[in-house]
């Protein structure tokens, strides 16, 4: 992999988008975010996992609210920007179609292609790779693990 300059018309160009995490940023296809709503708190219960914020309400629908960090082992942070970024579910269950993920900010787009060069940064669980974009390190989530995380705790 390589430098990711990528002319914008390419056939091999995909829109992504940067998400703005407290401690990271992730790199996800544009497909992959159905919303981006305002953060509002979720509804919580006692004995729920850190990572686990609570359900939350969107359109007619409630979804489970999570943090990507504390769920990869760091600290849940919610900060002035905070956002829920509505994620389209990947892992083939018929009941789950949404999940929330606590963002801190505005995801930006960007078109990336296969030029990416990989970045050599230690992985955090959840993640399945790091690549260098411009200046940056930015990190790939295993949407589908994270899906599971939720089904093995019994919260979906």
């Amino acid at each position: 992999m390589s430098q990711a300059v990528v002319n914008p018309n390419t056939a091999n160009a995909l829109t992504a988008l940067l998400v703005p995490l407290a401690d990271r940023t992730l790199l996800l296809p544009n497909v992959a975010v159905a919303e981006l709503i305002p953060y509002r708190a979720a509804q919580t219960s006692e004995g729920m996992p850190d990572w686990f914020l609570g359900q939350v309400a969107w359109r007619d629908l409630r979804l489970p609210l999570l943090s990507f960090e504390a769920a990869s082992g760091a600290p849940v942070k919610t900060g002035s920007a905070a956002r829920v970024a509505v994620i389209n579910a990947l892992g083939g269950r018929p009941h789950v179609k949404f999940l929330a993920l606590l963002v801190q900010g505005i995801p930006r787009a960007v078109k990336v292609g296969n030029e990416l060069v990989r970045a050599s940064a230690e992985l955090a669980p959840l993640e399945l790779d790091a690549v260098q974009l411009g200046g940056d390190v930015v990190r790939i989530p295993d949407l589908v693990a994270l899906e599971q995380k939720l089904a093995d705790a019994g919260l979906i």
